[in-house]
């Protein structure tokens, strides 16, 4: 099951968060449709976050046909984005660029920071 992970000083809102850890999932093959994921009192009691946000959540997934919800059942996964799965060969390449880089004394906003200015390069126009 998918666990969502909340950093409160990052500067994206919270239900957001939820939104692009879900993509991500989508992306990397670990959510499939038919997929339920977590209930909103199971990513509250995980997260100590509001329920209101997790809805929020939920209904902007709804509203972008990733998601929907089964009254009194949950709601399940009704599309799947990207084909990046996560057992591909480039997912270990860039496991271990990231370990290279953290122990080149490299922090966390310098990789996202270096790794954003070279997804621009080769993705010029698309949305990073």
């Amino acid at each position: 099951m998918l666990e969502y992970r909340i950093d409160r000083r990052s500067g994206v809102a919270t239900y957001l968060q939820i939104v692009q850890q879900t993509k991500q999932a989508l992306r990397m093959g670990l959510l499939e449709p038919g997929d339920k994921l977590p209930t909103a009192r199971e990513v509250v009691e995980a997260t100590a976050i509001n329920p209101n946000t997790v809805l929020k959540a939920y209904r902007e997934l709804e509203r972008e046909g990733l998601v929907e919800a089964r009254r009194g059942l949950g709601t399940f996964v009704r599309a799947t984005l990207g084909t990046a799965p996560a057992e591909s060969p480039l997912r270990g390449e860039l496991d271990a660029w990231a370990r290279r880089a953290r122990t080149a004394g490299l922090e966390r906003d310098d990789v996202a920071a270096l790794f954003t200015s070279v997804l621009k390069e080769h993705f010029e126009g698309d949305d990073v």
